[in-house]
């Protein structure tokens, strides 16, 4: 039975990944006890899925590791994995809030040495991975390198099967449990902070780009992953189709975003993470890399500029000013680019090994449907409003942002949050 002391003096933290993480991390650091809730078996979120952060084209374990290290010296941070949310009640400083607990099937003795996972022979699609390229993981398994908490889960699915006793036998320290079970837990707060992130736009609704059918159009995700040498092809770009190196690569800007058909809204991140990933060919290919970046404009404001010239002055980048009207396989089985540039007024059919589509971000949660009255945008994103009480947004659950001002989000979040729970105390931040 999960045991969770929490009192309308505690903030709730939705999402762990680096936004709520960041909002759980500064809350517990001024001595606010924090309950963390992540539905994944790990925190990190999309963070844990890039391959590099833009401008500095740092890796993210770097900030990954220091706020793991934050949070195991924290005894105010209260970590919950598999779990999430199901109902929420109450007002500023008195919510009600109900979280399903899922079973992992190992417990705290696990040293993640790895040996359920060579005993297990199910293999399930890969979702750190996208599922990209057909990624597989066995059903025994550690969702990446710097999972935290650092312990097995064992998949549902082969409960009941050969392979979770064969999981079982091969632990050595009695940390597989295959009797867990659901459960639901009740907890008492007097904040609460959304911090749940966002997921890609489902490149499939954009039919003239013909993700749904051309093997060698992806999403700028499944490009992040496929670059990482922990990735489905071990870091090497190659097509999809027929795994022959990718040196001719498009970017497509806006894919899903700035669009009524789609996305109404500017994704932020995606002109500059495209710009990032143009280094990605440079580094595997150098001079003999051919990169084409189709963009209605770019925007790469305050410090991201000098990025942007810096890509822009190579001389194997070839920014092409037009909006893609389709995609086309040619027989070579080649993605072809076709549309008008806007500056020539020229026509365009251009032949790619792989076009990289920068897809658009939306929210992961839909906030109409939390059961609790919040003000939501237009755009699904919620509001700074005074009517959700003490609910606040932190990173993507507030807008499109990228991983700097999401944290300075997270940052803004955790002081509102501790300003609520202050007054219930009887003290004024």
């Amino acid at each position: 039975m999960t045991d969770v002391i929490a009192t309308n003096e505690t903030i709730l933290v939705v999402g762990g990944g680096i936004s709520g993480m960041t909002a759980a991390l500064e809350a517990s650091e001024t001595g606010k006890q924090v309950v963390l809730v992540e539905k994944n078996p790990t925190v990190g979120g999309r963070v844990s899925q890039l391959y590099k952060y833009f401008p500095k084209l740092c890796f993210p374990t770097c900030g990954m590791e220091i706020n793991l290290k934050r949070s195991r010296q924290n005894n105010n941070l209260t970590v919950l994995t598999l779990a999430e949310v199901t109902a929420v009640s109450g007002k500023a400083g008195d919510y009600s809030v109900t979280v399903k607990m899922t079973p992992r099937f190992v417990n705290s003795n696990c040293t993640a040495c790895g040996e359920c996972g060579k005993a297990v022979e199910a293999e399930f699609s890969d979702e750190h991975n996208y599922e990209f390229m057909g990624a597989k993981r066995k059903g025994a398994y550690l969702p990446h390198n710097m999972a935290y908490p650092q312990r097995y889960v064992i998949d549902p699915r082969i409960i009941g099967t050969a392979d979770a006793d064969k999981a079982k036998a091969a632990c050595k320290f009695d940390a597989v449990d295959l009797e867990q079970k659901e459960e639901t837990i009740e907890l008492k707060v007097g904040a609460i902070v959304y911090a749940t992130g966002w997921r890609p736009y489902d490149a499939n609704k954009i039919q003239p780009y013909g993700y749904d059918r051309i093997a060698n159009v992806i999403t700028s995700v499944e490009f992040e992953r496929m670059a990482d040498p922990n990735g489905p092809t071990g870091g090497k770009l190659v097509r999809p189709s027929d795994g022959k190196e990718a040196k001719n690569v498009a970017f497509i800007q806006c894919a899903g975003s700035r669009d009524r058909n789609h996305l109404k809204h500017c994704s932020r991140i995606c002109c500059m993470a495209s710009l990032k990933q143009t280094t990605y060919v440079q580094d595997a290919f150098g001079a003999d890399a051919n990169i084409s970046v189709y963009y209605i404009d770019i925007r790469a404001i305050d410090r991201f500029e000098d990025f942007y010239k810096k890509v822009q002055a190579q001389d194997n980048v070839t920014f092409i000013k037009s909006k893609v009207a389709n995609i086309v396989e040619d027989k070579d089985g080649n993605a072809v680019c076709r549309g008008v540039d806007t500056e020539g007024y020229t026509r365009y059919e251009n032949p790619h090994d792989l076009v990289v589509l920068a897809i658009g971000m939306e929210p992961s949660v839909n906030f109409n449907n939390l059961g609790i009255d919040v003000v939501a945008n237009e755009h699904g994103f919620l509001e700074p409003d005074e009517a959700n009480g003490g609910i606040f947004a932190a990173g993507v659950a507030s807008d499109a942002l990228d991983v700097n001002r999401s944290v300075q989000s997270a940052t803004a979040a955790a002081l509102r949050a501790i300003q609520v729970v202050n007054r219930v105390g009887g003290t004024e931040a």
